[in-house]
């Protein structure tokens, strides 16, 4: 959906006007930034926005100003000659200035950018929008040149304020957000990520205007972390609002709290899919002709969904809220989340199936709930929900994979608002249990000469059966033979995949099964009399440490269940010597047991690991790596054999 486009962009400055101060206030000198800041090829000096909300001609208006200014701090710096802004329909351009700053003999030389480039913001995606990027390429920069760029936009609709963030991937000297508001005009403001209160508030009056200000000093670049949630759990940022204005005596109510929310959205759906459509209904009528209740219609119709729409978001202006006909999409062939959510919808009108709404919802790297953020920051997606009595099953096309009955992992644990006319409910989206997506494998082992033989068979389901078949697409011969050699792998490199067959990769509602046969070299170890055999070829978590210095939290796709069981058949001329302890684990994270036992002839080793937990705190860190080491110390223990004399 189109209102966070521009807010996820890092574009934040100052008005134009006040530009050209920031160049030459040299606080610091050239040699003095590169000192202070000796791992970096580049410093943002201010980095600046400003919003003028004032009543013009009984309107409201919203201008918005940027400033931004870097400097140049080593010659690997001169490679970032580009930097991007942004802007659509409903956020006009309105003018832009950018120039480099030479400083020759102390004095300042500015060198106007000539070369731009207006380009799709999402160019190179799935996506189409008409959120436009301004590229501007800085000319003549050298160690210790500066990058200066102001832009000016205005806002076309008062509830598409968006958010401002503290910082980025540079070091930053100073960020600051301005808001001048005339007195009938009423604002709203959330700060996320700044536990140390380190940004400043001012509130002034200045020509009767009220004057907001928040600045943020010497900011350190975002770190980029492996399995983070998403920059806005971390950067320091304000979510902005108009509340209200005045214009002639009349208050004309915006946002504030999440009834206005949905007033705003409602105004998008009211309308939605009033004329029949009789080809889609038909299509309709025919899917769900052998479907014996209204569960199987909406399973029917789901998978009809994700089959024949191809997920294209193709966003113009208010197309970026609107969801279109289902007639349209139909016909089409494709569209967007809100598309998709759409036509379900609709369809399940033409099966006679009550209780299917549109449902707006923002994804996990969202980190905001409606009682923070009653603004349309909160939500970046749209879905369908089928109210069956009183359970609610998510239904989101957008993932071709996900079986029926279970969400799109990516919206696990967050709030999702769905309406009925003039009422609304804001309801939680469960995060799936390890069990529904477990990993079952059987692997059956003999031992030749020095080397491994076996056979195995894995199944996945729920989310992992969905992500790997996702990945793996519609990959066929020697790269999907790679694929397959990836999931299964076993012991080291030297493992070498024989052959595999494939079940059920087209029945969702089946596990995704794979048999396959194997041998495994350089992996046994004899030592005169004795054979050491480590039986778990595969160590879950076992490289999932987490760094001392981590910012961020840690976050899984979602959680997983692994059941295997190892056999192996102990050869004739052995005996066992030893077998390692058996050994459980039951914590806040994980549910472990490794299970040993000798039986006719052959070696048992049967292993199950459960998480527990999707996101992992600061404060889980530590006992979470505690609790690896203790895995990896039982995986590293062997059976050994000893041959008979």
């Amino acid at each position: 959906m189109n209102w966070l486009k521009l807010s996820n962009k890092f574009i934040y400055c100052l008005p134009l006007l006040f530009a050209f101060a920031f160049i030459g206030n040299a606080q610091n000198s050239f040699q003095e930034y590169k000192k202070k800041y000796p791992d970096f090829n580049e410093l943002v000096l201010n980095d600046n926005q400003s919003y003028d909300l004032s009543i013009v001609d009984n309107k409201l208006k919203v201008i918005q100003d940027n400033h931004y200014e870097s400097i140049i701090l080593t010659e690997n710096g001169i490679q970032n000659n580009k930097e991007t802004f942004t802007y659509s329909e409903l956020v006009k351009l309105q003018n832009y200035n950018a120039f480099t700053v030479i400083n020759t003999n102390g004095r300042d030389k500015k060198i106007k950018v000539t070369q731009t480039n207006e380009i799709q913001s999402s160019q190179g995606s799935v996506f189409y929008d008409d959120v436009k990027e301004r590229q501007l390429i800085f000319p003549n920069l050298e160690a210790g040149s500066k990058k200066v760029y102001d832009y000016q936009t205005e806002f076309v609709d008062p509830f598409l304020l968006h958010k401002f963030i503290f910082g980025g991937n540079l070091p930053t000297q100073n960020t600051t957000l301005e808001i001048k508001t005339e007195k009938e005009i009423n604002i709203g403001t959330r700060i996320f990520n700044d536990e140390l209160n380190a940004i400043e508030f001012s509130k002034t009056e200045k020509k009767g205007k009220w004057v907001y200000k928040w600045t943020l000093k010497n900011t350190k670049p975002l770190k980029s972390e492996g399995n983070s949630p998403g920059y806005l759990h971390i950067i320091p940022h304000i979510i902005i609002y108009i509340k209200d204005y005045t214009i002639n005596g009349k208050k004309t109510e915006v946002l504030g709290d999440v009834n206005k929310l949905y007033a705003y959205y409602k105004g998008f759906t009211k309308n939605l899919n009033q004329t029949e459509d009789p080809i889609l209904k038909a299509i309709t009528l025919k899917i769900t002709e052998n479907s014996t209740n209204d569960d199987d219609k909406i399973k029917s119709i789901f998978y009809w969904v994700k089959d024949n729409i191809k997920y294209i978001a193709f966003e113009d202006g208010y197309e970026g809220f609107i969801p279109r006909e289902a007639s349209l999409i139909c016909q089409r062939k494709f569209g967007d989340c809100k598309d998709m959510a759409s036509i379900i919808n609709a369809m399940a009108k033409y099966a006679n199936v009550k209780n299917v709404r549109v449902c707006w919802i923002g994804t996990r790297e969202i980190p905001y709930s409606y009682s923070e953020a009653a603004t349309p920051a909160v939500d970046n997606h749209m879905i369908a929900v089928y109210l069956k009595g009183d359970e609610r099953i998510f239904l989101d096309a957008t993932d071709k994979e996900t079986v029926y009955g279970i969400p799109t992992a990516f919206i696990q644990g967050k709030e999702a608002m769905y309406g009925n006319g003039d009422t609304f409910k804001i309801v939680t989206v469960p995060i799936v249990p390890a069990e529904k997506n477990e990993v079952n494998e059987q692997v059956k082992l003999t031992l030749e000469k020095e080397k491994l033989v076996g056979s195995g068979k894995i199944q996945f389901n729920g989310y992992n059966r969905s992500h790997i078949l996702s990945h793996i697409g519609d990959a066929t011969n020697k790269t999907r033979f790679e694929m397959i050699k990836g999931l299964v792998l076993k012991g080291n490199n030297k493992f070498n995949l024989k052959n595999y067959t494939e079940e059920n990769t087209k029945d969702r509602d089946k596990p995704y099964l794979i048999d396959y046969n194997f041998d495994l070299g350089n992996y046994v170890l004899k030592a005169d009399k004795e054979i050491y055999i480590n039986l778990f070829l595969d160590k879950p978590l076992e490289n999932v440490i987490i760094e001392k210095d981590r910012l961020s939290k840690f976050e899984f796709d979602f959680l997983s269940f692994i059941n295997s069981q190892y056999e192996f058949e102990i050869p004739k001329n052995s005996t066992v010597k030893y077998v390692p302890k058996n050994f459980s684990l039951d914590n806040n994270y994980i549910k472990a047991d490794f299970v040993y036992e000798v039986k006719n002839n052959i070696v048992f080793l049967k292993v199950q690991l459960k998480q527990k937990k999707l996101l992992l705190d600061q404060s889980d860190f530590a006992p979470w790596n505690n609790m690896i080491k203790e895995l990896k110390n039982n995986y590293t223990d062997s059976i050994i054999l000893e041959e008979k004399q």
